[in-house]
Protein backbone atom coordinates (compact mmCIF):
# COMPACT_ATOMS: atom_id res chain seq x y z
CA UNK A 1 0.00 0.00 0.00
CA UNK A 2 1.38 3.48 -0.92
CA UNK A 3 0.77 5.44 2.01
CA UNK A 4 2.58 8.71 0.95
CA UNK A 5 0.07 11.72 -0.27
CA UNK A 6 -0.59 12.37 -4.26
CA UNK A 7 0.17 16.14 -5.47
CA UNK A 8 -3.68 17.23 -6.59
CA UNK A 9 -1.78 20.45 -8.95
CA UNK A 10 0.56 17.94 -10.85
CA UNK A 11 -1.89 18.48 -14.33
CA UNK A 12 -1.83 22.32 -13.99
CA UNK A 13 2.22 21.85 -15.02
CA UNK A 14 3.75 25.38 -16.58
CA UNK A 15 6.91 26.21 -17.91
CA UNK A 16 8.12 28.33 -15.29
CA UNK A 17 11.95 28.60 -17.18
CA UNK A 18 10.46 30.82 -19.80
CA UNK A 19 9.80 33.83 -16.92
CA UNK A 20 12.69 36.31 -15.74
CA UNK A 21 14.38 35.43 -12.08
CA UNK A 22 12.13 38.93 -10.84
CA UNK A 23 9.03 36.87 -11.31
CA UNK A 24 10.10 33.50 -10.30
CA UNK A 25 10.95 35.11 -6.85
CA UNK A 26 7.15 35.68 -6.29
CA UNK A 27 5.89 32.67 -7.72
CA UNK A 28 8.59 30.12 -6.69
CA UNK A 29 7.81 26.95 -8.41
CA UNK A 30 5.01 26.35 -10.32
CA UNK A 31 5.32 22.65 -9.03
CA UNK A 32 6.52 21.08 -5.92
CA UNK A 33 6.76 17.75 -4.18
CA UNK A 34 7.53 19.44 -1.12
CA UNK A 35 3.47 20.34 -0.31
CA UNK A 36 0.22 20.48 -2.37
CA UNK A 37 -1.13 24.06 -1.83
CA UNK A 38 -2.39 24.73 -5.09
CA UNK A 39 -5.88 26.60 -3.54
CA UNK A 40 -3.27 28.91 -1.60
CA UNK A 41 -2.05 32.14 -3.39
CA UNK A 42 1.29 31.65 -0.84
CA UNK A 43 2.17 28.43 0.74
CA UNK A 44 1.12 28.30 4.47
CA UNK A 45 2.90 28.58 7.46
CA UNK A 46 3.64 25.31 9.30
CA UNK A 47 3.20 25.93 12.89
CA UNK A 48 4.54 22.50 14.25
CA UNK A 49 7.44 20.97 14.91
CA UNK A 50 6.24 16.80 14.79
CA UNK A 51 3.87 15.45 12.14
CA UNK A 52 1.30 12.47 12.35
CA UNK A 53 2.33 9.36 11.01
CA UNK A 54 -0.74 7.18 10.05
CA UNK A 55 1.64 3.93 11.01
CA UNK A 56 4.94 2.48 12.12
CA UNK A 57 5.91 1.27 8.50
CA UNK A 58 4.88 5.33 7.27
CA UNK A 59 7.25 6.62 9.85
CA UNK A 60 9.89 3.43 9.20
CA UNK A 61 10.11 4.93 5.66
CA UNK A 62 10.41 8.48 6.59
CA UNK A 63 13.72 7.56 8.68
CA UNK A 64 14.93 5.16 6.04
CA UNK A 65 14.44 7.88 3.47
CA UNK A 66 16.22 11.08 5.23
CA UNK A 67 19.53 12.25 3.74
CA UNK A 68 19.32 9.19 1.31
CA UNK A 69 18.90 10.77 -2.07
CA UNK A 70 18.40 8.08 -4.81
CA UNK A 71 20.98 7.53 -6.96
CA UNK A 72 18.40 9.28 -10.06
CA UNK A 73 18.18 12.45 -8.52
CA UNK A 74 14.88 12.63 -8.90
CA UNK A 75 13.52 13.46 -4.94
CA UNK A 76 10.92 11.23 -3.50
CA UNK A 77 7.50 12.48 -2.15
CA UNK A 78 8.66 13.82 1.20
CA UNK A 79 7.59 12.11 4.42
CA UNK A 80 7.94 14.52 7.59
CA UNK A 81 8.62 12.99 11.01
CA UNK A 82 10.53 15.98 13.32
CA UNK A 83 11.23 19.47 11.92
CA UNK A 84 15.18 18.84 12.61
CA UNK A 85 14.72 16.59 9.81
CA UNK A 86 12.91 19.05 7.84
CA UNK A 87 9.71 20.69 7.02
CA UNK A 88 7.00 21.88 4.48
CA UNK A 89 8.70 25.39 4.80
CA UNK A 90 12.76 25.11 4.99
CA UNK A 91 12.05 23.05 1.99
CA UNK A 92 10.02 24.93 -0.35
CA UNK A 93 12.59 28.10 0.37
CA UNK A 94 15.43 25.81 -0.38
CA UNK A 95 14.22 24.95 -3.53
CA UNK A 96 13.76 28.23 -4.16
CA UNK A 97 17.33 29.47 -2.96
CA UNK A 98 18.58 26.67 -5.48
CA UNK A 99 17.08 28.31 -8.31
CA UNK A 100 18.17 31.73 -7.72
CA UNK A 101 22.03 30.78 -7.25
CA UNK A 102 22.05 28.37 -10.07
CA UNK A 103 23.04 25.48 -7.66
CA UNK A 104 21.39 21.67 -7.70
CA UNK A 105 20.43 21.83 -3.87
CA UNK A 106 20.41 24.11 -1.09
CA UNK A 107 20.39 23.78 2.42
CA UNK A 108 19.44 26.22 5.41
CA UNK A 109 20.67 26.86 8.17
CA UNK A 110 19.67 28.71 11.89
CA UNK A 111 22.61 31.86 11.03
CA UNK A 112 24.44 32.63 8.61
CA UNK A 113 27.31 31.37 10.73
CA UNK A 114 25.54 27.98 10.96
CA UNK A 115 25.86 27.70 7.21
CA UNK A 116 29.47 28.49 7.47
CA UNK A 117 30.15 25.66 10.22
CA UNK A 118 27.76 23.50 8.26
CA UNK A 119 30.17 23.59 4.64
CA UNK A 120 33.07 23.98 6.66
CA UNK A 121 32.35 20.89 8.54
CA UNK A 122 31.37 18.66 5.74
CA UNK A 123 34.64 19.37 3.75
CA UNK A 124 37.35 19.11 6.62
CA UNK A 125 38.33 16.70 9.18
CA UNK A 126 41.40 16.76 11.24
CA UNK A 127 44.69 17.44 9.57
CA UNK A 128 42.94 19.65 6.69
CA UNK A 129 44.28 22.98 5.98
CA UNK A 130 41.91 25.87 4.85
CA UNK A 131 43.18 28.84 2.81
CA UNK A 132 41.11 31.61 3.32
CA UNK A 133 41.23 35.58 2.23
CA UNK A 134 43.12 37.82 4.66
CA UNK A 135 39.81 39.76 5.12
CA UNK A 136 36.68 38.32 6.29
CA UNK A 137 33.79 38.66 8.59
CA UNK A 138 34.64 38.53 12.22
CA UNK A 139 32.54 35.73 13.34
CA UNK A 140 33.93 33.78 10.15
CA UNK A 141 37.89 34.98 11.32
CA UNK A 142 37.02 34.01 15.10
CA UNK A 143 35.42 30.72 13.58
CA UNK A 144 38.96 30.22 11.71
CA UNK A 145 41.63 30.78 14.14
CA UNK A 146 39.77 30.10 17.30
CA UNK A 147 37.68 26.47 16.90
CA UNK A 148 38.79 24.74 13.97
CA UNK A 149 42.87 24.72 15.40
CA UNK A 150 40.75 22.57 18.45
CA UNK A 151 39.95 19.91 15.32
CA UNK A 152 43.69 20.62 14.29
CA UNK A 153 42.38 21.98 11.02
CA UNK A 154 44.87 24.81 10.11
CA UNK A 155 43.82 28.09 8.15
CA UNK A 156 46.40 29.92 6.16
CA UNK A 157 45.26 33.61 5.32
CA UNK A 158 46.58 34.76 2.06
CA UNK A 159 45.50 37.86 -0.19
CA UNK A 160 43.19 36.06 -2.73
CA UNK A 161 42.96 39.87 -4.75
CA UNK A 162 46.33 38.11 -6.34
CA UNK A 163 44.71 34.68 -6.94
CA UNK A 164 48.28 33.15 -7.85
CA UNK A 165 48.85 33.83 -3.84
CA UNK A 166 47.13 30.55 -3.75
CA UNK A 167 50.32 28.68 -4.76
CA UNK A 168 52.38 30.11 -2.05
CA UNK A 169 49.82 28.94 0.72
CA UNK A 170 49.31 25.66 -0.93
CA UNK A 171 49.77 22.60 1.17
CA UNK A 172 49.09 18.98 0.24
CA UNK A 173 46.28 19.39 3.00
CA UNK A 174 44.87 21.80 1.42
CA UNK A 175 41.06 20.98 1.20
CA UNK A 176 38.63 24.59 1.22
CA UNK A 177 39.66 27.69 -0.46
CA UNK A 178 37.43 30.14 1.51
CA UNK A 179 36.51 34.06 0.20
CA UNK A 180 33.79 36.59 0.51
CA UNK A 181 33.68 38.62 -2.48
CA UNK A 182 32.70 41.90 -1.90
CA UNK A 183 34.85 41.04 1.27
CA UNK A 184 33.95 42.28 4.86
CA UNK A 185 34.26 44.70 5.26
CA UNK A 186 36.75 46.58 2.82
CA UNK A 187 35.03 45.22 -0.36
CA UNK A 188 37.94 43.46 -1.54
CA UNK A 189 37.12 41.85 -5.03
CA UNK A 190 38.21 38.44 -6.04
CA UNK A 191 38.31 37.21 -9.60
CA UNK A 192 36.55 33.77 -8.94
CA UNK A 193 37.04 32.67 -12.54
CA UNK A 194 40.70 33.01 -11.69
CA UNK A 195 40.34 31.37 -8.29
CA UNK A 196 38.67 28.35 -9.85
CA UNK A 197 41.39 27.67 -13.33
CA UNK A 198 44.21 27.76 -10.54
CA UNK A 199 41.82 24.94 -8.19
CA UNK A 200 41.45 23.02 -11.35
CA UNK A 201 45.56 22.76 -12.50
CA UNK A 202 45.81 21.74 -8.76
CA UNK A 203 42.86 19.53 -8.87
CA UNK A 204 44.07 17.67 -11.95
CA UNK A 205 47.14 16.42 -9.97
CA UNK A 206 44.72 15.31 -7.14
CA UNK A 207 42.70 11.88 -6.51
CA UNK A 208 38.85 12.49 -6.42
CA UNK A 209 38.93 12.43 -2.36
CA UNK A 210 41.74 15.13 -2.19
CA UNK A 211 40.31 17.63 -4.48
CA UNK A 212 40.40 21.08 -3.19
CA UNK A 213 36.66 22.88 -3.19
CA UNK A 214 36.12 26.59 -3.35
CA UNK A 215 33.64 27.80 -0.74
CA UNK A 216 32.17 31.86 -1.74
CA UNK A 217 30.33 33.81 1.37
CA UNK A 218 28.17 35.22 -1.51
CA UNK A 219 26.02 37.53 1.54
CA UNK A 220 27.25 41.13 0.71
CA UNK A 221 26.33 40.58 -3.39
CA UNK A 222 23.33 38.54 -2.86
CA UNK A 223 22.51 36.23 -6.07
CA UNK A 224 20.54 39.29 -7.36
CA UNK A 225 24.26 40.59 -7.80
CA UNK A 226 26.15 37.56 -8.31
CA UNK A 227 25.88 34.11 -8.83
CA UNK A 228 29.70 32.26 -7.62
CA UNK A 229 28.51 28.91 -8.91
CA UNK A 230 27.79 30.28 -12.33
CA UNK A 231 32.14 31.53 -12.03
CA UNK A 232 33.64 28.53 -10.77
CA UNK A 233 32.39 28.26 -6.58
CA UNK A 234 31.56 25.01 -5.81
CA UNK A 235 29.35 26.40 -3.13
CA UNK A 236 27.82 29.67 -1.89
CA UNK A 237 27.08 30.84 1.32
CA UNK A 238 24.43 33.18 1.84
CA UNK A 239 23.10 35.12 5.20
CA UNK A 240 19.37 34.53 4.94
CA UNK A 241 19.39 37.56 7.82
CA UNK A 242 21.05 40.35 5.51
CA UNK A 243 19.65 40.92 2.35
CA UNK A 244 17.92 37.58 1.39
CA UNK A 245 15.44 38.35 4.43
CA UNK A 246 15.39 41.77 3.37
CA UNK A 247 13.53 43.23 6.86
CA UNK A 248 15.69 42.19 9.99
CA UNK A 249 13.59 39.98 11.49
CA UNK A 250 14.72 36.61 10.79
CA UNK A 251 18.13 35.28 11.11
CA UNK A 252 18.78 32.51 8.93
CA UNK A 253 22.05 30.70 6.53
CA UNK A 254 22.47 28.38 3.45
CA UNK A 255 24.44 26.85 1.42
CA UNK A 256 23.93 25.73 -1.98
CA UNK A 257 26.33 23.13 -4.44
CA UNK A 258 25.93 20.12 -6.05
CA UNK A 259 23.35 17.52 -5.34
CA UNK A 260 25.94 15.10 -3.91
CA UNK A 261 26.48 16.93 -0.91
CA UNK A 262 22.67 17.82 -0.05
CA UNK A 263 22.64 14.53 2.10
CA UNK A 264 25.23 14.88 4.23
CA UNK A 265 24.47 18.46 4.81
CA UNK A 266 21.44 17.78 6.19
CA UNK A 267 22.52 14.93 8.10
CA UNK A 268 25.50 17.56 10.01
CA UNK A 269 22.44 20.12 10.69
CA UNK A 270 20.59 17.24 12.12
CA UNK A 271 23.38 16.26 14.68
CA UNK A 272 24.17 19.65 15.40
CA UNK A 273 21.25 21.19 15.59
CA UNK A 274 21.40 24.74 13.65
CA UNK A 275 18.36 24.14 11.99
CA UNK A 276 16.44 27.26 10.45
CA UNK A 277 13.15 28.18 12.36
CA UNK A 278 9.95 27.63 9.93
CA UNK A 279 8.61 30.59 10.75
CA UNK A 280 12.02 32.26 10.02
CA UNK A 281 11.55 30.08 6.76
CA UNK A 282 8.22 31.69 5.88
CA UNK A 283 9.07 34.94 6.06
CA UNK A 284 11.99 35.03 3.81
CA UNK A 285 10.58 32.81 1.38
CA UNK A 286 7.27 35.14 1.48
CA UNK A 287 8.55 38.77 2.16
CA UNK A 288 12.83 38.62 1.56
CA UNK A 289 12.91 36.87 -2.16
CA UNK A 290 9.99 38.24 -3.14
CA UNK A 291 10.80 42.03 -3.07
CA UNK A 292 14.48 41.55 -3.52
CA UNK A 293 15.00 42.76 -7.53
CA UNK A 294 12.94 45.72 -5.80
CA UNK A 295 15.12 46.48 -2.22
CA UNK A 296 18.63 46.31 -4.26
CA UNK A 297 17.72 48.36 -7.13
CA UNK A 298 17.10 51.16 -5.03
CA UNK A 299 20.18 50.17 -2.78
CA UNK A 300 21.85 50.13 -5.85
CA UNK A 301 21.08 53.54 -7.26
CA UNK A 302 21.43 55.08 -3.94
CA UNK A 303 25.08 53.69 -3.49
CA UNK A 304 26.57 54.79 -6.34
CA UNK A 305 25.58 58.44 -5.91
CA UNK A 306 26.44 58.24 -1.85
CA UNK A 307 29.41 56.73 -2.75
CA UNK A 308 30.29 59.04 -5.69
CA UNK A 309 29.73 62.11 -2.90
CA UNK A 310 31.88 60.75 -0.75
CA UNK A 311 34.75 60.04 -2.80
CA UNK A 312 34.37 64.28 -3.91
CA UNK A 313 34.04 65.23 0.31
CA UNK A 314 37.38 66.99 1.49
CA UNK A 315 37.14 65.25 4.96
CA UNK A 316 36.64 61.49 3.58
CA UNK A 317 40.44 59.83 2.23
CA UNK A 318 38.85 57.24 0.26
CA UNK A 319 35.85 55.62 -0.42
CA UNK A 320 35.61 51.70 -1.79
CA UNK A 321 32.85 50.82 -3.50
CA UNK A 322 32.77 48.26 -6.96
CA UNK A 323 30.55 50.96 -8.86
CA UNK A 324 33.23 53.42 -8.70
CA UNK A 325 36.37 53.00 -11.21
CA UNK A 326 38.43 54.00 -8.20
CA UNK A 327 38.00 50.48 -6.81
CA UNK A 328 41.09 48.64 -7.27
CA UNK A 329 38.85 45.67 -7.96
CA UNK A 330 36.18 47.35 -10.34
CA UNK A 331 37.35 45.58 -13.46
CA UNK A 332 36.63 42.10 -12.58
CA UNK A 333 33.40 43.38 -10.55
CA UNK A 334 31.99 44.55 -13.70
CA UNK A 335 32.84 40.91 -15.26
CA UNK A 336 31.01 39.02 -12.18
CA UNK A 337 28.64 41.17 -10.48
CA UNK A 338 26.07 40.83 -12.91
CA UNK A 339 22.38 41.15 -12.41
CA UNK A 340 19.77 38.49 -13.58
CA UNK A 341 19.57 40.72 -16.47
CA UNK A 342 23.26 41.14 -17.80
CA UNK A 343 23.77 44.74 -15.71
CA UNK A 344 26.33 45.99 -13.88
CA UNK A 345 25.41 45.00 -9.90
CA UNK A 346 27.86 46.57 -7.69
CA UNK A 347 25.70 46.07 -4.70
CA UNK A 348 25.04 48.47 -1.64
CA UNK A 349 28.02 48.28 0.62
CA UNK A 350 30.12 51.03 0.97
CA UNK A 351 33.40 51.48 2.61
CA UNK A 352 35.19 54.29 3.41
CA UNK A 353 37.94 56.26 5.79
CA UNK A 354 37.73 59.93 7.01
CA UNK A 355 40.82 61.76 6.87
CA UNK A 356 43.35 62.07 10.02
CA UNK A 357 47.22 62.83 10.53
CA UNK A 358 47.23 59.55 11.91
CA UNK A 359 45.49 56.31 12.13
CA UNK A 360 44.61 57.04 15.29
CA UNK A 361 43.06 60.26 14.26
CA UNK A 362 41.39 58.82 11.68
CA UNK A 363 39.88 56.20 13.92
CA UNK A 364 38.96 58.80 16.13
CA UNK A 365 37.23 60.99 13.62
CA UNK A 366 35.33 57.46 12.52
CA UNK A 367 34.25 57.51 15.99
CA UNK A 368 33.04 60.99 16.47
CA UNK A 369 31.23 60.63 12.85
CA UNK A 370 28.97 57.35 13.93
CA UNK A 371 28.32 58.73 17.47
CA UNK A 372 27.13 62.03 15.54
CA UNK A 373 24.98 59.74 13.33
CA UNK A 374 23.89 57.53 16.15
CA UNK A 375 22.36 60.60 17.81
CA UNK A 376 21.48 63.10 15.09
CA UNK A 377 20.58 60.96 11.84
CA UNK A 378 17.35 60.54 10.90
CA UNK A 379 17.90 58.30 7.99
CA UNK A 380 20.82 56.06 9.26
CA UNK A 381 20.97 53.61 12.34
CA UNK A 382 24.34 52.60 14.22
CA UNK A 383 23.50 49.00 13.95
CA UNK A 384 25.67 45.98 12.46
CA UNK A 385 23.97 44.38 10.08
CA UNK A 386 22.94 45.12 6.23
CA UNK A 387 20.76 43.69 3.41
CA UNK A 388 18.00 45.89 5.26
CA UNK A 389 15.24 48.39 4.35
CA UNK A 390 17.16 50.70 6.69
CA UNK A 391 20.24 52.31 6.20
CA UNK A 392 23.14 51.03 8.72
CA UNK A 393 26.17 52.32 9.80
CA UNK A 394 28.92 50.40 12.10
CA UNK A 395 32.16 51.01 12.87
CA UNK A 396 33.99 47.18 11.88
CA UNK A 397 37.44 47.42 14.32
CA UNK A 398 35.24 48.52 17.06
CA UNK A 399 32.33 45.96 16.35
CA UNK A 400 31.61 43.64 13.44
CA UNK A 401 35.51 42.79 12.93
CA UNK A 402 36.44 43.23 17.07
CA UNK A 403 37.27 39.84 17.21
CA UNK A 404 40.43 40.84 15.22
CA UNK A 405 43.46 41.47 17.07
CA UNK A 406 44.46 45.17 16.83
CA UNK A 407 47.74 44.43 15.52
CA UNK A 408 46.29 41.92 12.73
CA UNK A 409 43.71 44.41 11.52
CA UNK A 410 46.66 45.30 8.84
CA UNK A 411 47.27 42.16 8.19
CA UNK A 412 43.23 41.82 7.66
CA UNK A 413 43.35 45.13 5.24
CA UNK A 414 41.16 46.62 7.91
CA UNK A 415 41.76 50.45 8.21
CA UNK A 416 41.72 51.18 12.24
CA UNK A 417 39.08 54.16 11.04
CA UNK A 418 36.92 52.51 8.49
CA UNK A 419 33.18 52.95 8.47
CA UNK A 420 31.04 50.75 6.55
CA UNK A 421 27.50 51.74 5.29
CA UNK A 422 24.96 49.27 3.70
CA UNK A 423 22.54 51.70 1.99
CA UNK A 424 18.74 51.32 2.34
CA UNK A 425 15.80 52.37 0.51
CA UNK A 426 15.20 55.48 1.81
CA UNK A 427 14.48 58.63 -0.47
CA UNK A 428 18.35 58.95 -1.68
CA UNK A 429 18.66 62.73 -0.96
CA UNK A 430 17.79 62.44 2.70
CA UNK A 431 20.40 60.19 3.33
CA UNK A 432 23.33 62.67 1.55
CA UNK A 433 21.41 65.12 3.73
CA UNK A 434 21.89 63.71 6.92
CA UNK A 435 25.63 62.45 6.06
CA UNK A 436 26.35 65.97 4.70
CA UNK A 437 25.33 67.14 8.19
CA UNK A 438 27.04 64.84 9.93
CA UNK A 439 30.56 65.38 8.47
CA UNK A 440 30.35 68.94 9.01
CA UNK A 441 31.32 68.19 12.60
CA UNK A 442 34.52 66.53 12.20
Amino acid sequence: MDTKIKPKNESHLVDDTRYSMDTHLIYGKNFTKKWDYSHQVLPPITSSVIFRLNSVERGAEGFQEFAHSPETGEEPMPIYIYDRLGEPNKEILEENLAYVERGETAVTFSTGMGAISGVIGVLTKAGDEIIAHKTLYGCTYSLLTNWLPRYNIKTCFADLTNPLEIYNALSNKTKVIYLESPANPNLDIIDLKEVRKIVDEINGQRENNNKIKIVVDNTFATPYCQRPIELGADFSVNSLTKGLGGFGTDMGGVVTGKMAYRDVLLLYRKDFGAVLNNKSAWNVLTYGLTTLPLRIKQQMKSALRIAEYLSNHPKVEYVRYPGLPSHPGYNVARKQMIDFNGNFAPGSLIYFVLQGDSAHESKENGRNFINQVANNAYTMTLAVSLGHTRTLIEHPASMTHSMIPAEKLSESAIDPGGIRIAIGIEDTNDILMDLDECLKVI
